[in-house]
């Protein structure tokens, strides 16, 4: 899930903020990974449904003490109920989709599959969002592509529903991405991150109360839920920040670095062996994305210098 910056940007970029930017994105990376290790914690007594309940009630509470302790929570308005609904939909099907594809499919795997949700944003975008279909992104969703079938290899035994729920998992985050791009020409992060977490909390509470049974989470339970609800929120936190400060095709190489940690964690910790297809098939994913970006950049930097 990015984050682009506006295409006017500086034609260089000082070295020191490409290293702020790069430990930032580092923060977003480790957060993300700790996310997955406390998904697979938790899911021993707690369904995806219920996951997602406790993680943004915990995540509702650090946003409004947050909000309240930097003022920002005059910026909370309800100007776009619909937008907000929208994008909290495609989010909170796309997590827990997510939550239950770290169960049962190996994390990288599960990895790989998410980075080509800038690639349905890219098929998406001129439905949603009205943005023209140029040729590079054309070329950059058929080479994306060509990726997921490396990471996938489809056939009746490879296919089974974890990976469908991880790649159905990454196109509910390219929903979420293009409409809080939406939202963000009108809102505040904060006010985003509000709607996100009391709107997550009522369908969390609606579906995991829909067999009348919501198990309350265990003392060893209970910590792993606060870093699932912290990691989500410092996750996005730390890529947004990055954003601000470098362009997009400096940081957005940082992310990939995602999968050889997971995969890492999944051999030390679950002892998943590290499937080379996986590696190469992401490897492809990430090139179609880093194409797509650095095209848009350079777009972007040829108008500003026409202006001058």
């Amino acid at each position: 899930m990015g984050v682009s910056r506006p295409a006017m940007l500086p034609a260089q970029t000082d070295p020191a903020d490409v290293l702020r930017a790069a430990a930032w994105m580092l923060g977003a990376v480790l957060s993300f990974s700790a996310m997955a290790v406390g998904g697979r914690s938790v899911s021993f007594e707690l369904d995806t449904f219920e996951i997602m309940m406790y993680r943004s009630l915990i995540g509702l509470g650090l946003v409004i003490c947050a909000a309240r302790l930097s003022g920002a929570h005059r910026t909370i308005t309800s100007r776009q109920p619909g937008l907000h609904l929208l994008r909290n939909v495609f989010h909170f099907t796309g997590q827990n989709l997510w939550f239950f594809a770290i169960t049962v499919v190996p994390l990288a795997q599960v990895f790989a599959l998410e980075f080509t949700s800038p690639l349905w944003v890219l098929i998406l975008s001129p439905l949603i969002l009205g943005e023209r279909m140029t040729r590079v992104r054309v070329l950059a969703a058929l080479i994306g592509f060509i990726g997921i079938l490396i990471v996938a290899r489809p056939s009746p035994d490879t296919v089974n529903i974890g990976m469908l729920a991880a790649a159905c998992a990454a196109i509910g985050f390219a929903g979420s991405i293009m409409f809080t791009k939406r939202l963000t020409r009108t809102e505040t992060l904060t006010c985003i991150l509000f709607w996100m977490t009391l709107s997550q909390s009522i369908f969390g509470l609606i579906c995991a109360g829909l067999d009348g049974d919501i198990a309350l989470p265990s003392a060893t339970s209970l910590p792993w839920l606060g870093v699932i609800a912290c990691g989500g929120l410092m996750a996005h936190f730390c890529l947004t920040t990055a954003l601000s400060i470098a362009p997009a095709t400096l940081v957005s190489p940082v992310d990939f670095t995602r999968l050889p940690l997971i995969a890492v964690i999944g051999l030390l910790v679950y002892d998943e062996p590290v499937d080379i297809f996986v590696i190469f098939g992401a490897a492809i994913i990430f090139g179609a994305n880093y194409l797509n970006l650095w095209s848009e950049t350079r777009k972007g930097r040829s108008a500003v210098a026409r202006t001058r």
